[in-house]
């Protein structure tokens, strides 16, 4: 069969410390019928992550001359994903806090027909060093989550995710700060199908983190509402769109 393109796109603000080890550790060529190529969506940095990030291997680098936001960041890795022909999107946070290594992990239910958007989640893996008030606000935005979808899921602000060409082609992100809750809301209210996978987690070394705690709530919340007010269509999904025969090695995926 003709090899399926995966583009792992990464949202960087100033990230030149952690940004080159992440783009090196992405996986290329895990299996013989995957062609995986690297995005970097550069969010107004000011310091060397462009430079850095070329250096390391980026195939594709999209400059915003100022910051916008991670939720723009990671709209217009999608957007860019679907425009360069990927079969598959991938989007890893550039801080180095998501193992790369784990990104043949997250493809695999796609790849075997079982899901349309994957996250890897933190809480179903190994948490190391994550503080307390980050760890409870994550358990609250997850529980809002799973009540408005009538779904369980363990982490719902995941940085690590992966999307069918048809949910990279509808998910709506509607607001520019954060992505994490509407993005999910609004692909599971659209029909994709949603897993989790278990990943390993560190908490950063290097750099800042762009979402402060006060502005989360501020902005989420309003977003979600928003989000939930919105009336969607439900999308035919084609369940076996990227689909890799198990006589093509599923076994590639494992680690």
């Amino acid at each position: 069969m003709n090899k399926q393109k995966v583009i792992v796109f990464m949202p960087a603000h100033n990230e030149e410390e952690s940004i080159g080890d992440v783009i090196k550790r992405v996986p290329r060529s895990f299996h013989p019928s995957v062609d995986v190529k690297v995005l970097v969506i550069n969010d107004g940095s000011t310091d060397r992550t462009v430079e850095v990030a070329r250096r390391a291997g980026a195939d594709h680098i999209i400059t915003f001359e100022k910051n916008r936001g991670l939720g723009a960041a990671v709209r217009e890795g999608l957007r860019a994903s679907f425009d360069l022909h990927a079969h598959i999107g991938v989007m890893i946070d550039a801080d180095g806090e998501y193992p790369p290594e784990q990104i043949p992990e997250l493809l695999e239910p796609i790849f075997k027909g079982e899901a349309d958007y994957t996250m890897g989640s933190r809480f179903l893996g190994t948490i190391n060093g994550m503080k307390l008030h980050r760890r409870l606000g994550n358990y609250c935005f997850t529980l809002l989550q799973c009540v408005l979808l009538r779904k369980w899921i363990y982490d719902g602000q995941s940085g690590m995710r992966a999307f069918s060409r048809q949910a990279m082609e509808h998910a709506e992100i509607i607001h520019d700060y954060n992505y994490a809750q509407v993005l999910t809301l609004n692909l599971v209210r659209k029909g994709f199908r949603v897993k989790e996978i278990p990943i390993l987690y560190y908490v950063r070394t290097t750099g800042r983190s762009f979402i402060k705690f006060k502005s989360y709530m501020s902005s989420v919340l309003p977003a979600i509402i928003q989000e939930m007010k919105k009336p969607v269509e439900k999308v035919y999904v084609e369940e076996q769109a990227h689909y890799i025969p198990s006589d093509e090695g599923t076994n590639h995926f494992a680690k």
